[in-house]
């Protein structure tokens, strides 16, 4: 299952998850590196995975041969996806220091593009023209690694005994004008719709806008009993609080939540793996990391990290919550990879 944001980690090699408070409304993952020279031989007698089996169109990667720091931010969607390779990275012998935060896809590309502060960049939405423009003018030249799909979840309290389906819409008017449900569907409960939406910074509702709204955020933003949260679990509380709340965000986070929440059906699709691989569920969306290849060339253990993620990502993503990318999309981004190392 997901791990749920809001918490700060330290997990060190063969030892176990400590759980620590974090500040600021963001989540931070830092995987530190084993401190002693028993874990550091422990790792060596594992025989990591990632130097044993065959890597396909990639170059293998031995995590014992790596160190440094690696830092990441971004995505709530794409957060528990990271942090679950990085924390196999350090399991296979990295003894370096990896550090993932959430703090939405836009201000993870703030951070990345506008401050350069971090290695690689979290999304759950292609990059912006003016973001990449950011990019450049501090000298990084953004590539996008496809890692998998996520499939939006929209959602309501398992309390919610009236609502089987929705439109397209009947979904725009829910996050936009309608005062009571029964605005939308008078055999719906004449009670206010309590509504919980990722905040501004966060690339699922840029993504929702963009799919419901045609990017106009002004219908959603003027909306009457809106929350908006980048903490993709306050809204998961909101949702489950009452029968008249409504909520979107990533399919992991309803996965993780299957006894408070209910999925909605969309057009009358369900979210699920078959209908994002044929395309019937009409919110599905690409996740993605970004990096650059100046940085991947002078920071092996980013690069490596990267080669990791590509490598694996298929072995981890179902668990977490998350869809495969194609086959076809997957192959663009390792080939991506080595056209940023030039191999």
């Amino acid at each position: 299952m997901p791990s749920k944001p809001h918490r700060a980690l330290l997990i060190a090699l063969a030892a176990p998850l400590v759980l620590a408070a974090c500040g600021g409304g963001a989540a931070t993952v830092a995987i530190q590196a084993p401190t002693t020279a028993a874990e550091t031989q422990s790792a060596s007698t594992a025989a990591p995975a990632a130097a044993a089996e065959e890597t396909g169109m990639l170059p293998e990667v031995n995590p014992l041969e790596l160190s440094g720091d690696i830092i990441t931010a971004g995505s709530s969607t794409v957060f528990p996806l990271s942090e679950r390779m990085a924390e196999r990275f350090k399991d296979e012998g990295f003894s370096g220091n990896i550090t993932v935060d959430s703090i939405g896809s836009g201000a993870g590309f703030e951070r990345f593009c506008v401050a350069g502060e971090t290695d690689i960049s979290n999304a759950s939405r292609p990059i912006k023209e003016s973001e990449v423009e950011s990019c450049r003018a501090i000298g990084r030249d953004p590539i996008a690694f496809r890692v998998g799909t996520d499939a939006l979840a929209v959602t309501v309290s398992q309390a919610n005994d009236f609502i089987t389906s929705l439109t397209r819409q009947q979904l725009a008017l829910i996050f936009s004008s309608a005062e009571l449900w029964s605005d939308v569907d008078p055999a719906w409960p004449q009670e206010p719709i309590l509504r919980f939406s990722p905040g501004t910074d966060s690339g699922t509702f840029d993504y929702f806008v963009e799919e419901i709204f045609d990017k106009d955020e002004t219908p959603l933003l003027s909306a009457a009993n809106l929350q908006l949260s980048e903490d993709d679990n306050v809204l998961v509380q909101g949702v489950a609080g009452s029968p008249y709340a409504i909520g979107y965000f990533g399919y992991a986070y309803y996965q993780e939540n299957t006894d408070k929440l209910k999925v909605i059906p969309i057009e009358g699709v369900t979210p699920s793996g078959e209908s994002v691989d044929d395309a019937s569920y009409p919110l599905a969306r690409p996740l993605f990391i970004y990096s650059d290849a100046g940085l991947m060339q002078a920071k092996p253990q980013v690069a490596a990290f990267i080669d990791f993620y590509l490598t694996y990502v298929n072995e981890e993503i179902s668990d977490v919550g998350y869809f495969p990318a194609s086959q076809e999309a997957l192959d663009a981004a390792r080939q991506a990879w080595l056209d940023a190392m030039q191999q």
